[in-house]
């Protein structure tokens, strides 16, 4: 038995369909699944921080890069564990389990009648939300990064020597189910949190859109346990990445111990990690350096990329989502960039690679990732585009300490209205000023119809806007209006009541009295029905056909005869807020060219840092990838907490200021950067070391030969020596060529 059959565990009965292992269907439904579960959770999540926990557009996008970061900062823990100590099947089924536990803790801690004593529909307590909703994370974030560097690499190990085509067949079919898991994950989840669920109060349905990834984790954990008798099992062999850090950090210790002048330099800084290490190793190491030394530019592509998660779904929220057949979520944009993918890459690897190859243009892979660094610049320069088009149909609110206010007349008759004595003008019956609203920095004095008695001073809240009810005795009350969209893409809609008796309005709206205004009602996207009803028992039904993200104030005037017909034709509509009037498939040019950057960037990135790595070394330059992820996802907290600018475009093209700096600087290392063949440096380096042995081999017959005189009792023992010797170096042939 060989030594590589001794450090795999096979399976009792080997089976095979259709030429492959039965074993890797197991490991594609848990990837699939396990994908599913992880796109899911993080397809909502921003919107979870926003509108359930309550956080701001900046916290929820800073928690959410946190995330993100530890998910790829995780997988180099992962690594060392699998190939040090547990071995890659028991560290899948161990992080599986703390992943699964997490998924459950996520979908428990968005239950919000858990903490809703007062039966409002908000939780009371939330501080415990967001401590369930951290533990629940950190536990994924360890088990989804930890199996990364794994499973890929647990399914090669299960084809023998002679299936190669197989297993480049298999990790095809991986990839694809890492695609059609992310794809459908991203459009599942956001219908389940867009229905609504619970106990006490009806609120949106996050407990079944992080319920139902963590159900899919459970099918992941237990298809791959199931499969456990039919897998090769790989024992650990120690982790190469450990032994690159220590060989390192010899080079670098032993440096500094010979720093004095007197000591000569040598031609590379690792050539110090010599005395201890094989050349071989430090040559090894020397190329990964050159790959991961050009790796320092590229975490700003990531910056960018993952922003699609947080800041690109923040500004679907105030877009128009109506595709006329099918109303699309703002979480549910994200399935542009797996469908873009699934249709570019064979486009690009056919069809625009070979073209500008037969226009002989030398587009080498690093040509190719400025390429797609630059792409993502203009994607997000395109999104600062869209964002000044959104940035018109936004409440626009006074800075300082100004106020906002407009007038609502509820007289039959039009009203004029005079401010600090000099400024006039006229206000319809039943309607509101002109033009948007009036604006002041401090208070002022309002007088209705030139009267004396009709005179007010006007204290208006800063940063906040108002309306001011101007009764037909000219008494005036002020209200607040809503300063911002309503969240979720729903409406806010409130009745103001002219009559002299109360009235109860449906959908949420209640009871309104004489001569006031109800609070702002939520509702849905689609067409709104609302009834009225008086004392009496008559009633008049309203509909209204409402878009995304609007405030409307309707106003029902003395003149409204409940029981007419037509009786709703009186009622006047005050737009508060503009409905969103952005369609989101404006957002789809962005997202073509972040995902064309990304075809470009990524999948060529990782064929060049391949190619350039030795043959035993892949993982290490797998992790550092993973890590320039990481870090970019950092970066994004960084920038964003540092500049703290006002504008959300304006934050946009400084990230793409910053991504075309540093593409220039990635241009110029490719410049000067030299390919290398890391199979023929490898095989340079093993046969300067089999040149002694093949020297000491000569000799050793050489002498053989001149003690040939010797007694026979020498000549054996010379013999076995002899035999000794050939067979340790055809030992070592061998080795070499495994």
């Amino acid at each position: 038995m060989t030594d590589k059959d001794m450090d795999v565990k096979k399976p009792k009965r080997k089976v095979d369909v259709c030429g492959y292992p039965v074993s890797i269907f197991f490991i594609v439904v848990n990837e699939f699944c396990e994908r599913f579960s992880y796109y899911g959770m993080r397809a909502v999540l921003v919107l979870y921080f926003r509108y359930f926990l309550k956080w701001d557009d900046d916290l929820a996008t800073s928690i959410y890069h946190t995330f993100v970061a530890l998910c790829y900062l995780t997988p180099i823990l992962g690594a060392i564990v699998a190939d040090s100590w547990l071995g890659k099947f028991k560290t899948i089924v161990y992080l599986s389990i703390v992943y699964t536990v997490g998924q459950v803790v996520m979908a428990v801690s968005a239950i919000h009648d858990i903490t809703d004593s007062d039966m409002d529909g908000t939780p009371d307590n939330m501080t415990f939300h967001v401590a369930m909703s951290m533990v629940g994370l950190f536990l994924i974030a360890l088990g989804t990064g930890g199996i990364k560097p794994c499973v890929a690499a647990f399914g090669g190990d299960q084809f023998e020597d002679h299936q190669e085509k197989q297993r480049s067949t298999f990790f095809s079919i991986f990839y694809l189910s890492i695609n059609a898991g992310s794809l459908l994950s991203t459009v599942i989840t956001p219908i389940l949190r867009g229905q609504e669920c619970g106990i006490h109060s009806q609120q949106k349905c996050y407990p079944l859109a992080f319920g139902v990834p963590a159900a899919l984790m459970v099918v992941a954990l237990i298809v791959f346990i199931v499969g456990s008798g039919m897998y090769n099992k790989t024992a650990p062999k120690g982790n190469i990445m450990l032994e690159v850090c220590k060989c390192i950090g010899f080079a670098i210790k032993n440096r500094f111990r010979h720093r004095s002048k007197k000591f000569p330099k040598r031609e590379h800084w690792m050539d110090w990690a010599d005395e201890k290490y094989d050349k071989l190793l430090v040559a090894q190491v020397k190329m990964v350096l050159k790959v991961l030394f050009l790796y320092i530019p590229l975490p700003m592509f990531w910056t960018l990329f993952d922003q699609q998660g947080s800041r690109w779904t923040l500004q679907a929220t105030t877009m128009d989502g109506n595709f006329g057949i099918l109303i699309v979520q703002p979480d549910q944009m994200q399935t542009v960039n797996p469908i873009l993918i699934l249709a570019l890459v064979p486009i690009v690897d056919s069809v625009l690679y070979p073209l500008i190859e037969k226009c002989h243009l030398n587009f080498t892979p690093l040509k190719r990732m400025t390429v797609g660094m630059l792409m993502a610049a203009l994607a997000f320069v395109a999104a600062a585009l869209l964002q000044l088009q959104i940035d018109q149909t936004l409440p626009k609110l006074p800075s300082g300490v100004a106020g906002q206010v407009k007038f609502l007349n509820l007289n039959n008759a039009p009203l004029t209205v005079t401010i600090d004595g000099t400024t006039d003008f006229s206000v319809p019956a039943h309607q509101v000023n002109s033009g948007d609203y009036l604006t002041f920095d401090k208070p002022v004095k309002v007088m209705f119809n030139k009267n004396a008695s009709a005179t007010y001073e006007l204290l208006l809240k800063s940063q906040t806007r108002h309306t001011a009810l101007v009764s037909p005795t000219l008494d005036l009350d002020v209200v607040y209006d809503l300063s911002k969209k309503p969240d979720e893409g729903l409406n806010a809609i409130r009745f103001v009541n002219g009559l002299g008796s109360a009235l109860n309005v449906t959908l949420g709206v209640g009871d309104v009295a004489p001569l006031s205004v109800s609070n702002y009602s939520l509702v849905p996207q689609g067409k709104a029905g609302f009834t009225i009803m008086d004392r009496a028992g008559a009633s008049c039904l309203y509909s209204k056909e409402l878009g995304f993200g609007s405030a409307f104030t309707l106003v029902i005037p003395s003149t409204f005869d409940i029981v007419s017909p037509d009786c709703w034709q009186a009622i006047q509509v005050i737009e508060d807020i503009k409905p969103n009037t952005i369609h989101m498939g404006w957002q789809i040019p962005q997202y073509f060219l972040m995902t064309a950057g990304e075809v470009v960037f990524s999948v060529t990135g990782l064929e060049f840092s391949y190619s350039q790595a030795p043959s035993n070394m892949k993982s290490v330059l797998q992790a550092g990838w993973l890590f320039t992820v990481a870090v970019g996802n950092i970066i994004v907290l960084i920038v964003a907490e540092a500049a703290q600018l006002p504008d959300q475009w304006a934050e946009y093209i400084l990230f793409a200021s910053l991504l075309v700096a540093v593409c220039i600087v990635f241009a110029v290392m490719s410049y000067f950067y030299t390919y290398t063949d890391p199979a023929e440096i490898e095989a340079k380096f093993s046969q300067l070391q089999h040149e002694p042995e093949e020297k000491k081999k000569r000799d050793s017959v050489k002498m053989e030969s001149k003690d040939s005189d010797c007694s026979n009792s020498s000549k054996a023992s010379d013999n076995n020596k002899s035999y000794s010797v050939d067979e340790q170096h055809n030992q070592e042939v061998k080795q070499s060529k495994m």
